[in-house]
């Protein structure tokens, strides 16, 4: 391999069998599958979309059907000592396009067609639903085999979370997959092992609702490592490549390394669990050399945008954390219209902190990638279409502010909170104002050092580039805004909001702003240099 290039690695690529016999990079999860394969039968694992359920699934498959050859010079190879080979039942419901219970059936019948062509169908005049299909293939191959089935089930939930807010469509799927997997219960006697993951733990399911329902790993400590990069397995597993990205962007090593740990770690599925990061991004960056946001450009989420502006978040509250208990966290169905247990599931958040006594978990986003995509499209959802094609996103602030060009930035902060769209009602429109200003000045951060306070006695906002640290104090007034601009200075110079950085010899300039509700204007800024 020429030193300048990276290895093979296997973005969107989830099968086992091809990455082994092809010379892909391989983060050994293989101890997993071992503890989990002697330990019980039915297992659940919820995890975001894109971050290796589907690869854990595939190499399961090939353990359990013996395919010992594959596991050379991986850690369940000095594990196992006796390779058995089961019948394997493999459920892909990674296909897009489920908007009914027909493409429903179409999706289940895909995959019982070919386990049918090799185990047999049902005798004519017996059960032709998919569920009765399904029993009828799990009973006859483990009666031709004197071996115990084993069934893998991806993305189980992929025609529910699909048809999330549809009403009758998405009552419709929940009450045929509950008869599908129904069966999971009353095969259990031919059953050797039986995994499933997703996104969401649906409860109406009945693999959740009643008493012999799967083991569900998604929050359990000891499985948290399971599915994602660790800090460890990214140092270890991927220096090449880390350091070929350093050089491609000027950096030394230990500067990407930091750069990447900011972006795409910081996933905790346990509390007290070592964070892990998201492997889709991770994969990307290396074979790009260059740093982005790849894991969110894959999916918007738009459902779940609606959703919390539907809540009524207070948004500063919302970005600096939320709490969510824990009989509430895994169910998607949690508090009706509360999207924080779907966002938890769905990787926009992820755990921080957990009271035990309380029962609460305080949850945040995971990284910047996630933190800034996501309230990009949060803001965007405040806006009117187009207003970032006028020049009015973060990344033009941002040089605004490089260039020392405060006028410039003040004009484009202007034409931003006209753009607002008005509500009759005055305290609504208000809120909206504050929680737009608030958004852009937090993703501003991405560019420049910029860190937004919502607390009395603190500066609004500090934003400091290579050159210069900026405070701003912006303040509503109704009427006399000019007042409010010179009472916004005097507070700055008050409170010493400037003390802590005059030390760092960069130029400190001061910018004071009034918003009047009535006129839904901001006013003229001053703006002075100490």
């Amino acid at each position: 391999m020429d030193g300048m290039e990276t290895r093979n690695l296997p973005i969107g690529i989830q099968d086992f069998e091809y990455i082994r016999n092809n010379g892909c990079v391989y983060v050994d999860k293989t101890a997993y599958v071992y503890r989990m394969a002697r330990r019980g039968k039915p297992y659940f694992l919820a995890r975001p979309r894109r971050f290796g359920k589907s690869l854990m699934v595939s190499t399961l498959r090939a353990y359990f059907e013996g395919r010992k050859e594959l596991f050379q010079g991986l850690a369940i190879a000095s594990l196992e000592k006796e390779w058995v080979e089961h019948p394997v039942f493999h459920i892909d419901l990674n296909a897009e396009g489920y908007t009914d219970i027909e493409s429903l059936d179409a999706g289940l019948d895909s995959n019982l067609w070919p386990l049918e062509e090799k185990w047999g169908a049902n005798p004519p005049g017996t059960g032709k639903t998919p569920a009765a299909r399904f029993q009828g293939l799990i009973r006859r191959a483990a009666e031709k085999t004197g071996k115990g089935v084993v069934v893998l089930i991806d993305e189980y939930d992929r025609p529910l979370v699909q048809t999330m807010g549809k009403g009758q469509i998405h009552e419709d799927m929940l009450a045929a997959l509950k008869g599908f997997y129904g069966v999971l219960k009353s095969a259990d006697r031919w059953l050797r092992f039986v995994f499933i993951t997703g996104v969401s733990k649906f409860s109406r399911v009945s693999i959740f609702s009643d008493m012999n329902q799967p083991r569900d790993i998604s929050m359990e400590e000891e499985f948290a490592g399971i599915c994602g990069i660790s800090e460890a397995e990214l140092a270890d597993g991927f220096e090449h490549e880390i350091r070929l990205l350093a050089r491609k962007n000027k950096m030394a090593y230990g500067e990407a390394l930091s750069e990447m740990r900011k972006r795409y770690n910081g996933y905790r599925f346990a509390p007290g669990a070592e964070t892990v990061y998201n492997p889709f991004s991770v994969l990307n960056t290396l074979v790009k050399q260059t740093f982005g946001y790849y894991w969110f450009q894959t999916g918007t989420p738009t459902f779940l945008i609606e959703q919390v502006r539907a809540a009524g978040f207070d948004i500063p509250d919302f970005a600096n954390g939320v709490t969510a208990f824990a009989q509430n966290i895994d169910d998607y169905r949690a508090k009706g219209d509360d999207p924080v247990p779907l966002l938890y599931q769905t990787g926009y958040l992820t755990i921080r902190d957990y009271d035990p006594g309380l029962g609460e978990y305080t949850l945040g986003f995971p990284n910047e990638e996630v933190k800034y995509a996501f309230l990009d499209e949060l803001l965007d959802s405040y806006m009117p279409r187009g207003v970032h094609l006028q020049g009015l996103f973060a990344g033009d602030f941002a040089k605004d502010l490089r260039k020392g060009d405060v006028e410039s930035f003040m004009r484009r902060l202007q034409s931003l909170v006209a753009a607002v769209p008005y509500n009759n009602e005055g305290a609504e429109t208000e809120h909206h104002v504050e929680t737009v200003v608030f958004l852009l000045f937090t993703l501003i951060g991405q560019f420049v050092q910029a860190e937004v306070h919502s607390h009395k006695g603190r500066a609004d906002v500090v934003a400091s580039t290579g050159e210069a640290v900026y405070v701003f104090e912006l303040k509503l007034a109704s009427g006399d805004g000019g007042k409010a601009t010179t009472a916004a200075m005097r507070q700055i110079g008050e409170k010493d909001y400037m003390g802590p950085y005059r030390s760092s010899g960069k130029r400190l300039v001061k910018v004071a702003a009034a918003y009047d509700p009535g006129t839904r204007k901001l006013g003229e800024p001053t703006i002075q240099e100490e």
